[in-house]
């Protein structure tokens, strides 16, 4: 097959990879011109392609044409600049993804879509949004966007927090005091259980929903990072006792249902 991926980022280099080494031709956009030699030595077709709220720079039409599948893998960047208006620059990616008519779409979002609460709720596909941040709010709405077309065979992906490789939250976290919620359960995904759910969700012929991706174990903040940090000899992160914690529980029960089985413990 011919597959598009959107940014190839931390996340979906190693997806292209993967897929190239499945015999695919696998296209690859970098938003830096810089990173395209990393695309060329992998042989992944390189194109550089950066998102604005006004419109796309780059040719993403030649990017998308003639593609089976195309898989959006933009980070949203809100953490970094909550003003940025990540919808306005999906809305310009859309008239490029019909014009390319794939057999498949992959959109991937993230579990930020859904509210930390007192009691730490468990959440499937069909639970509500959290419509009090504006975070939340511009994830959903993108997602949206896209399965708003309803004649397309769309899977939009929430991924829980990534590691692998060099990567880990723990490391964020190490040494730091006063963190709160500590009995709040964690949710996270291996990025090659997130490479492998989406090769099982590209797979579908017929899809248009949404699925979790986390891994199906929830120990809490508190005991998950003080444990991480000793076992990888950093410094211990030191919790609160605040007796006012939220948080929730990502439930991938139905990607489980689907013969999905998750490799890489947290």
């Amino acid at each position: 097959m011919r597959i598009a991926i959107l940014g190839c980022g931390w996340l979906g280099i190693e997806l292209a990879k993967k897929l190239k080494k499945e015999n695919h031709e696998v296209r690859g956009s970098v938003a830096n011109i810089e990173n395209m030699a990393k695309l060329r030595e992998a042989k992944i077709i390189p194109y550089n392609i950066k998102l604005f709220e006004k419109g796309v720079q780059g040719d993403i039409r030649s990017f998308f044409s003639g593609c089976h599948v195309i898989i959006v893998a933009v980070p949203p960047g809100l953490r970094k600049n909550p003003k940025v208006n990540f919808v306005k620059k999906m809305r310009k990616v859309l008239p490029y993804v019909e014009k390319a008519d794939p057999q498949k779409i992959i959109y991937i979002s993230s579990t930020g879509v859904y509210k930390d609460e007192p009691g730490f709720p468990e959440y499937d596909e069909n639970a509500s949004t959290n419509n009090s941040s504006d975070k939340a709010i511009q994830l959903r709405n993108a997602e949206l966007l896209f399965l708003n077309h309803k004649n397309w065979n769309i899977s939009v992906v929430r991924f829980g927090g990534l590691f692998g490789g060099d990567r880990h939250p723990v490391k964020y976290l190490a040494g730091k005091k006063e963190l709160k919620n500590p009995d709040a359960p964690v949710n996270l995904v291996h990025r090659e259980d997130c490479i492998n759910a989406l090769e099982k969700l590209i797979g579908l012929k017929k899809d248009h929903s949404v699925w979790n991706v986390v891994y199906p174990e929830h120990p809490t903040r508190r005991d998950y990072y003080q444990r991480e940090a000793r076992e990888k000899g950093l410094e211990i992160p030191e919790f609160l006792e605040n007796k006012k914690q939220k948080g929730k529980i990502i439930s991938s029960r139905k990607l489980i249902d689907l013969g999905f089985k998750f490799q890489h413990p947290i």
